[in-house]
């Protein structure tokens, strides 16, 4: 089956946290692996329907150089399972805890976004919860993943007659009733890939979340998830993309360009080591050229060579010099995947930024420039017990994870038939690989 645990119709994936149970988010990244843990305690202030309502307390935070990963893809599974490891060891040692299950990200696999909508006519012409479930099953019966596997499926909006955009249409009187659907999708053996790494560590996946999609849990604001809005996560060697709508998620899709690619830029263009390179991106890397550029010096360690004799002297306008193109050329490509996404128009005039290549200085202003929109920079809302070093756009992704865990979303079940139906073509493909495998070798 390519649908990831969805467990029946209108079923959480997954249950909400009980109070004073434990949560762990796992953000397998290209440069940094992260692991945070935290408990469920009651929230302070009551909603205001006086529902008691739960928050976290974070207890650990584990965080370890990324290995065997490339564009967030396993591409080492010894090395990723050690780097999981040692990130998930910190983090239990600080919350003196030991957990079994994670909730990871997905920020590789080329995420796909399609709409399909189901459309049904009204039994007695009055919409009835049998009519709701007669379309979404109309909808479901659309999906086609193929090869892949469906990630995230969300209903958006119903439509009845004419009247569009309709959020709950139970009771309302109509003649056909429609269901616009939104499904992400990925590539199979990413996901299975990424379960073997964690898998190996002796920890079970409670859910996977793509990685802009937990952003937004993490940094956006309810308005803006409703008035319409795109998510950028900046990560070390991938930028991924969410667009939100009436506090739905649209479409979903990634580059394969991040900071780690400025740091390989710095690196080439100055002939000096990819550590050296990040320091001096941290340290003084910007998008924007300033008037003393050019007359502020920068040293720059010599690649293979010893000694202080093999330092040059650069102007600072060098180093802005090769940082403001790779930056360039990341937002066009992403205003293009936005402009081809065909549901653009849907998250209106406003980008939120986030992850850990978007806090490099002038990042903010040349995405403004090329996507011509409104631009924030997203860090993770306070959470109890975060440290500082944590309340940052690096750890955006697994904040939302943790957020994810607290209120997972509604996911449905493909129709029985529908399903079969796909697990046969799977099955199907699989012999015939086999088959050919033998024949040729």
């Amino acid at each position: 089956m390519t649908v990831v645990q969805f467990q029946g119709k209108g079923a959480a994936k997954g249950n909400a946290v009980p109070k004073g149970g434990l949560v762990a988010a796992l953000d397998i990244g290209s440069t940094k692996i992260s692991c945070l843990i935290a408990e469920a305690v009651p929230a302070k202030h009551r909603s205001s329907d006086a529902e008691e309502k739960t928050a976290l307390r974070i207890l650990g935070v584990g965080h370890q150089l990324s290995r065997g990963v490339r564009s967030g893809a396993i591409v080492n599974v010894d090395e990723a399972e050690r780097a999981i490891r040692l990130a998930v060891d910190a983090a239990e040692r600080m919350a003196q805890r030991t957990i079994t299950g994670v909730y990871v990200n997905v920020s590789g696999g080329r995420p796909q976004s399609r709409l399909h909508t189901g459309s049904v006519p009204t039994q007695t012409g009055q919409v009835s919860p049998r009519d709701k479930d007669r379309v979404l099953d109309a909808a479901l019966e659309q999906v086609d993943p193929g090869r892949r596997t469906i990630l995230h499926l969300s209903p958006l909006y119903y439509h009845l007659d004419e009247a569009r955009g309709i959020a709950d249409p139970n009771g309302m009187f109509g003649e056909s009733l429609s269901l616009d659907l939104s499904v992400v999708t990925v590539e199979q053996p990413h996901l299975k890939n990424l379960a073997l790494a964690v898998e190996r560590a002796h920890l079970a996946i409670a859910g996977f979340v793509t990685a802009p999609y937990a952003a937004a849990r993490a940094v956006l604001a309810e308005d803006e998830k409703t008035l319409g809005v795109t998510v950028v996560d900046m990560g070390g060697a991938t930028t991924s993309f969410a667009i939100f709508h009436e506090g739905h998620l649209v479409s979903s899709d990634m580059i394969p360009l991040g900071g780690q690619h400025i740091t390989n830029d710095i690196a080439r263009g100055l002939s000096t080591t990819i550590a050296h390179a990040e320091r001096m991106k941290t340290l003084w890397g910007s998008a924007l050229a300033s008037t003393i550029d050019e007359r502020e010096m920068i040293s720059v360690p010599l690649l293979g060579e010893r000694g202080v004799d093999t330092v040059q002297q650069v102007p600072k306008s060098m180093l802005t010099g090769i940082i403001r193109p790779r930056l360039e050329e990341i937002f066009e490509m992403l205003r293009d995947k936005l402009e081809n996404s065909g549901v653009a128009h849907l998250a209106g005039r406003r980008v939120v930024i986030t992850g850990g290549a978007s806090q490099l200085s002038g990042v903010r202003d040349v995405a403004g420039q090329w996507l011509d929109r409104q631009v924030r920079l997203g860090a993770p809302a306070h959470v109890q017990g975060m440290p500082e070093s944590a309340h940052s756009p690096g750890f955006a992704v697994c904040a939302g994870l943790l957020d994810y865990a607290m209120k997972p979303d509604l996911h449905y079940a493909l129709p029985k038939a529908k399903a079969e139906a796909v697990e046969r073509a799977q099955t199907g493909y699989v012999r015939r690989m086999g088959r050919w495998i033998a024949d040729s070798f």
